[in-house]
């Protein structure tokens, strides 16, 4: 065996050596609870691990929060990449702990569909929030979770109650059905655009439109400014043709400039507004027991699908398959029935 991979294989252990063990759920709950952020880390760590052997030591944890998790409100914002998300997360995130807020930011990242990878650059384009005591930022990969947002986003939600935050931050990477994804999770849905970019249309479709509670054309400063003024004008146009929502909210349409601080209070107050008028029409908790539902479902529906593709009778007859839908030697329908059937008569 040659010098060098002597040295690796020592380099190796080392490291090994000296990485912190995995502390206890019990511990764990404590550091959260005591606002230790490197524990909080290591918690959402153990919540987004595949491995099963993590699971039921993480969902014993997410119990011990769920009953001490503090009242907070949780923001989805969303928009297409370039909108400026993350310089408008990070000047609101300011505005809110110079109030004496405590943010959390949980920032979904692209995986790639080839290699897996994930740039997790977020606490690099919100350098003064992630520095920021009274918050913390923290990047997760979408994984192949719908629309990019991280599979145990909802979990990490409520660890972040638990360690006293008051208000939870869930940006996704704007593509696909985030929305729809996001929507799910929060209480008040923000939809960031961006004026002159050819996305106005995008805006205007009735989907978008019925699950926003704000519309805010970001970057509105510069030679730009006259243009975001005009989207404004056509947004609110829009969503005149719309009724109120179930809770009697109208969406309202306003907008900013994140890199010169304008326009950021005013939308905290819009946020507030809705806030309230949820909480005392019990519209608020309302919503909240209907995502618990819905994120029981999830839970449901990944399972199903992990002890799928991990039955030992389906990883060796799933390339089978795949190569004879390919051929079009089978119809995928049919190659569907077959699979799910052998998962069936192997589980008996």
């Amino acid at each position: 065996m040659s010098t060098r991979k002597n040295t690796d294989r020592f380099n190796i252990s080392k490291v090994k050596e000296s990485r912190k063990p995995l502390l206890s759920e019990e511990d764990l709950f404590n550091g959260i609870r005591n606002g230790n952020k490197a524990v909080l880390a290591q918690a959402i760590t153990l919540v987004e691990s595949s491995k099963k052997s993590h699971w039921e030591r993480a969902n014993t944890l997410v119990e011990k929060c769920l009953a001490a998790k503090t009242r907070s409100i949780r923001i989805g914002i969303t928009g297409v990449p370039g909108v400026g998300k993350s310089t408008f997360i990070e000047t609101l995130g300011k505005n809110l702990t110079d109030r004496g807020k405590k943010v959390v930011v949980l920032a979904v990242d692209p995986t790639s569909s080839r290699n897996k990878g994930s740039i997790m650059g977020d606490k690099t384009r919100m350098p003064e929030l992630s520095k920021d005591a009274r918050a913390f930022v923290r990047p997760s990969p979408s994984g192949d979770s719908l629309g990019g947002v991280a599979r145990k986003t909802r979990e990490t939600i409520i660890l972040c109650e638990a360690a006293g935050y008051d208000i939870i931050m869930v940006e996704t990477v704007g593509v696909g059905q985030s929305e729809t994804a996001v929507h799910g999770m929060v209480d008040f849905f923000l939809l960031l655009k961006l004026a002159g970019a050819g996305d106005e249309l995008q805006g205007i479709k009735r989907g978008i439109i019925e699950m926003a509670d704000a519309i805010v054309i970001n970057k509105a400063d510069g030679d730009n400014l006259k243009r975001a003024k005009l989207a404004e004008v056509d947004f609110k146009r829009a969503l005149q043709l719309y009724p109120p929502k179930e809770n009697g909210w109208i969406p309202t349409v306003s907008s900013c400039s994140a890199t010169e601080n304008r326009g950021i209070h005013e939308l905290w107050e819009i946020i507030e507004d809705y806030v309230a008028k949820a909480q005392k029409s019990g519209h608020f908790s309302i919503k909240r027991k209907i995502q618990n539902k819905e994120w029981l479902l999830q839970t449901i529906e990944e399972r199903l699908k992990f002890d799928f593709y991990n039955h030992e009778a389906i990883k060796s007859q799933l390339e089978v398959f795949l190569s004879k839908v390919a051929e079009n030697k089978i119809s995928p329908f049919r190659a569907a029935e077959a699979l799910l059937e052998l998962q069936r008569r192997k589980s008996v």
